[in-house]
């Protein structure tokens, strides 16, 4: 009888090149024209016109919210709320998005879906997460000491000349701190991405399986004319 002894290897070196990007590079013509029918299909569907913004929502006109902050928070719980009530039988009490995951501002003129994944070009879900009240007064703090025009809706807070509290109202009533609130934000804040420290804590967490990207194109689908500006969801007293 004889037997095989498979041998160890071990790797003892690695050698690379530098292959250089630049203008010298040209198309191969049989790979361009194998991808020109999938590229152009893409392209007709990315572009086609889904509604019209008749000024630009940007990120940078307010200095505690802004247009497109706005019109992403007020979008999401526009689109997720019917789906959360049918889910878990309860309707979200506020939407909060963090300033840096909207990637681009809304121009003026014709909005179509590659709009969209200029907005939200990651795969983030919405996640809908309960807090009790001593959770939500934490969010409420992180947002007022962030200094950041984080994205809110349904949720209004009034700080004073100092920077402090002055009133946080929820759907139009007072916040109570003996009260459980549902919040939607993307799934990447409540896993903690990059410790940005929104939802450390939270009492229960709902998969929505509805990809955020999703939501923003369904609502360029139901609209024809996106309008959005700076309010009074968030403002320090001067």
């Amino acid at each position: 009888m004889l037997s095989c002894k498979q041998e160890t290897k071990h790797l003892t070196s690695v050698q690379g090149a530098q292959l250089g990007v630049d203008s010298t590079l040209v198309e191969v013509d049989s790979i361009k024209e194998f991808v020109a029918p999938f590229k152009n299909r893409v392209d007709a569907i990315l572009d086609s016109t889904l509604c019209y913004a008749p000024k630009s929502l940007l990120l940078n006109d307010g200095q505690r919210n802004t247009s497109m902050g706005n019109f992403l928070a007020d979008l999401i719980y526009e689109e997720t709320n019917p789906l959360v009530e049918k889910k878990i039988g309860k309707s979200l009490d506020f939407v909060v998005m963090n300033k840096g995951g909207i990637r681009s501002v809304l121009s003026k003129g014709e909005v179509t879906a590659r709009n969209a994944y200029e907005i939200m070009p990651f795969e983030n879900y919405i996640s809908v997460v309960e807090l009790n009240g001593t959770q939500v007064r934490k969010l409420v703090l992180f947002l007022a000491n962030s200094k950041r025009a984080h994205a809110i809706s349904g949720l209004e807070i009034v700080l004073d000349t100092s920077g402090g509290l002055e009133s946080v109202n929820i759907q139009g009533k007072p916040f109570d701190e003996n009260q459980n609130y549902h919040v939607a934000t993307s799934d990447y804040l409540v896993s903690g991405g990059s410790d940005i420290g929104f939802f450390p804590e939270f009492e229960s967490l709902t998969d929505t399986e509805y990809l955020l990207r999703n939501a923003i194109i369904d609502h360029f689908k139901r609209k024809d004319t996106l309008t959005a500006q700076v309010d009074k969801r968030f403002i320090q007293l001067q």
